[in-house]
This record gives C-alpha cells, sequence and structure tokens, in this order.
C-alpha cells in the first residue's frame, strides 16, 4: 500500500521528467550551414576565373558535420576544370543551390583534355538544384563537323563517379562539348526536372548517360541533343525513366553494348511516358557484332509516343563504328524485352527492326498494343525481323511475322 506521503515525494520527480521529454521534443533541428561562392572570391561577371572560390567553399562543405548549401547566387561565374573530392568528407549532406550560370571558358582547348569539365568523385548525400551550365562547345562541334584532325574529344560536362545518394533537380545543361551529364559506378541516383539542349549536329552530346550504376530515376525532363537524349551502358541495373520529352536526338538507347568480350550487361530498365519528336531513333537496343558475354534482359518500353520518328522501334546487333567493321555476329543475349502502348507515326518505311544475332537470337520479345504509322499519306509502315523471336499480345501494327500471335487473345 502506498502512503499519500509517498505519492507527493513522488510529484517532484514526475514533473522533471514531463519537463525533459517537452525540452527534447523542442530542441532545435541540426543546423544547415550556408556558404556563398561570394564569400571565397567568386565573382558573377563571367570573366574572372572563379574556379579556386568554388573549391575553396567545396573544402569547407565537406569538412562540416552539419548538413551545408553552397550557394551560386545570380550571375555568370566563368569556371574551369571542377574536381570536388569526397574521400575526406564527413558525408554530411551537401547541396548546391544555383540561381545563376556556371560558364567555361570560351577557348574550348581549355577544358576539352581533360575528359570532364566539373566532376564529383566518391561523394555521398550530395544534390544539385536549378541553375545552368553553359560549356560554350559550339566551336568544338565547328571544328568536329568540319573534319578537322586535331580536334580534341571533348569534355563531359557533369559527371559523378563512384558515389552515392546523389539528386539532380531542375539542373539546365547546355552547349555540352561531349555528354551532359554522365552518372558513372554510382548508386541511388534522382534525377528530375532537368533540360539539356544543344544543336541537332552537335556531335557525341548524349544528354544523359549511364554506366556501371545501380537504382537511377529520371524523371520529368526535356532533352534535344545532337546524340542520344538518354543512354544506358554497360553494368546499370535498376534504371527508371518516366515522363521524357526527347529531341532532337537519336533517342533513347540501351548500348552500345558488347564492344569488349568481357563487358558487362544491362538488366531491369523500365522506360515510361515519353515523347519523341522528329528523333533519328525511338526505343533502341544496339550491340556490337562481336563475341561478347554481355546481356540485355527485363527491358520495358511503355506509354510512348512517336512523332515523325525515323526508327521507332530497333534492335541493332550489328553495330559498328570501326573502319573496317568485324562482320561478326554479336554474343550479346537479349531476352525479355516488352513493347507496350506505343503509339504515332514513322518517317521510315520500317518502323519496327528486329535485327537480331544469329548466334544468340533475342528471346522473349513482347509487343501489345503497338500502333505506328506511315507519316506519308500514301503508304504503310513495315516490320522486318532477323533472329528474334516472343509474342504479339493484342494489337500490333505493323504486323511483326517473328512474333507469334497469343493463342489466348484468339
Amino acid at each position: 500500500m502506498i502512503h499519500k506521503t509517498s505519492c507527493l515525494l513522488l510529484l517532484p520527480l514526475t514533473l522533471i521528467f514531463l519537463d525533459f521529454i517537452l525540452i527534447s521534443s523542442l530542441a532545435k533541428p541540426t543546423p544547415i550551414t550556408s556558404l556563398s561562392v561570394l564569400t571565397y572570391g567568386a565573382k558573377p561577371d563571367g570573366s574572372k576565373d572563379s574556379t579556386k572560390a568554388f573549391l575553396a567553399a567545396w573544402q569547407v562543405a565537406c569538412a562540416s558535420h552539419n548538413p551545408t548549401t553552397i550557394i551560386v547566387p545570380k550571375g555568370r561565374f566563368l569556371v574551369g576544370n571542377l574536381v570536388f573530392q569526397g574521400n575526406t568528407c564527413t558525408n554530411a549532406p551537401i547541396s548546391f543551390r544555383i540561381a545563376g550560370s556556371i560558364i567555361a571558358p570560351e577557348d574550348f582547348r581549355v577544358i576539352a583534355n581533360s575528359l570532364q569539365w566539373i566532376m564529383f568523385d566518391g561523394v555521398t548525400n550530395v544534390s544539385i538544384y536549378g541553375g545552368v551550365l553553359d560549356a560554350q562547345g559550339s566551336s568544338l562541334w565547328k571544328c568536329k563537323n568540319s573534319g578537322g584532325k586535331k580536334c580534341p574529344t571533348g569534355a563531359k560536362t557533369l559527371l559523378f563517379t563512384d558515389s552515392n545518394n546523389i539528386s539532380i533537380y531542375g539542373l539546365t545543361s547546355i552547349n555540352s562539348q561531349k555528354f551532359h551529364i554522365v552518372i558513372d559506378q554510382s548508386n541511388n541516383v534522382k534525377i528530375d526536372g532537368v533540360k539539356v539542349s544543344a544543336d541537332a549536329d552537335s556531335p557525341n552530346t548524349d544528354g544523359i548517360h549511364i554506366e556501371n550504376s545501380h537504382s537511377v530515376n529520371i524523371t520529368n525532363s526535356r532533352i534535344g541533343t545532337g546524340d542520344d537524349c538518354i543512354s544506358i551502358g554497360p553494368g546499370s541495373t535498376y534504371v527508371s525513366i518516366q515522363g521524357i520529352q526527347c529531341g532532337p536526338g537519336h533517342g533513347i538507347s540501351i548500348g552500345s553494348l558488347g564492344r569488349s568480350e568481357d563487358e558487362q550487361g544491362v538488366e531491369n530498365v523500365m522506360v515510361s511516358n515519353v515523347d519523341f519528336m522528329s528523333t533519328d531513333n525511338g526505343v533502341r537496343i544496339k550491340t556490337w557484332g562481336k563475341v561478347s558475354k554481355s546481356f540485355v534482359r527485363n527491358i520495358v518500353f511503355q506509354h510512348i509516343n512517336m512523332k515523325m520518328v525515323k526508327n521507332p522501334i530497333i534492335i541493332n546487333q550489328h553495330y559498328c563504328l570501326d573502319k573496317p567493321c568485324p562482320k561478326k555476329e554479336s554474343g550479346v543475349e537479349i531476352s525479355n524485352v516488352r513493347y507496350e502502348d506505343i503509339q504515332g507515326t514513322s518517317n521510315t518505311e520500317v518502323a519496327v527492326m528486329l535485327d537480331c544475332s544469329k548466334d544468340k537470337p533475342c528471346t522473349d520479345i513482347v509487343m501489345g498494343n503497338v500502333n505506328l504509322v506511315l507519316q506519308m499519306v500514301n503508304g504503310s509502315a513495315q516490320a522486318s525481323c532477323n533472329n528474334a523471336n516472343g509474342l504479339a499480345n493484342d494489337v500490333v501494327v505493323p504486323f511483326t511475322p517473328c512474333l507469334k500471335r497469343d493463342l489466348l487473345l484468339t
């Protein structure tokens, strides 16, 4: 039996405990540190080199144990090669808030031989919000298109390599010397609301390139370039691409794959809700005609609109840029590829081309609710099949002879 006096003695302790809970619940969240590149000497005039200022701000953010925001205010900030190293960072979140433009030197030779202009190497929990990256690559395009033999390869605009938990929101990349955004050997990457722009005749200016990476999501973006809007290279798994406007450009490509024998494969890719406008290809898988241990499997292309597209659906297992080409059959195994709800117009008579390998035929190709018609008023689109087999579910136009009609639907 507890006496009244004992209850009175416990009351102050109870009140102290309740006060502790209340104070703990009202504790302030971890503070976010804000750094402006102006503080470290950056100038928004587009003429003074601000490279050192950006790197100095990064070093401070990298060493912080609290989340840090690096602010790039309005204006034009000239920078040369930027390498943001993460190997000594605490891995507290770092975000770049970009209100202005970051521009490369007008002379393309300044960054062209360095392979990339802006690189994040070995970073974790990094985000980029807004802003414009202008690589000023048009003079290099002219050099290449004129057949100049001394033209450098060019620099990729933005590269994340060996990195984790990366987010890119609302970024605009224009006039890249080569690829615009590259995700390599990285995991858990989100890209949303980006805009990528380069002239239709700009060589090798892929919008977004993914390679050796896992769990990459690209959404709600508009891409127009002189090469692939999005390309998916070897070793890429669990890639989701949704809500993309593509054109001009070469479409969305898996590959090229199989250039080297031991190259890794690509699997578990979904491409959904994409509008292609006047592109050289729509959805494409391309592999080299060489001996290979690589593969492409578990792929879905769905809810896609084509408007004046040259090759809306294409598998090309005889891709080659070498001179002379080896003229061998591809060893890349392609299986379980689904094409669902693909509509629109083709600028070429062959709207569906499945040109697969004799040595490793394409298997489990499934099409359903596909309706592709020739852009010309008088004429009908055709399909071409070599070494491919699978099923045709529901309506498939044009008729694709290598796909058997699903007997359950007849």
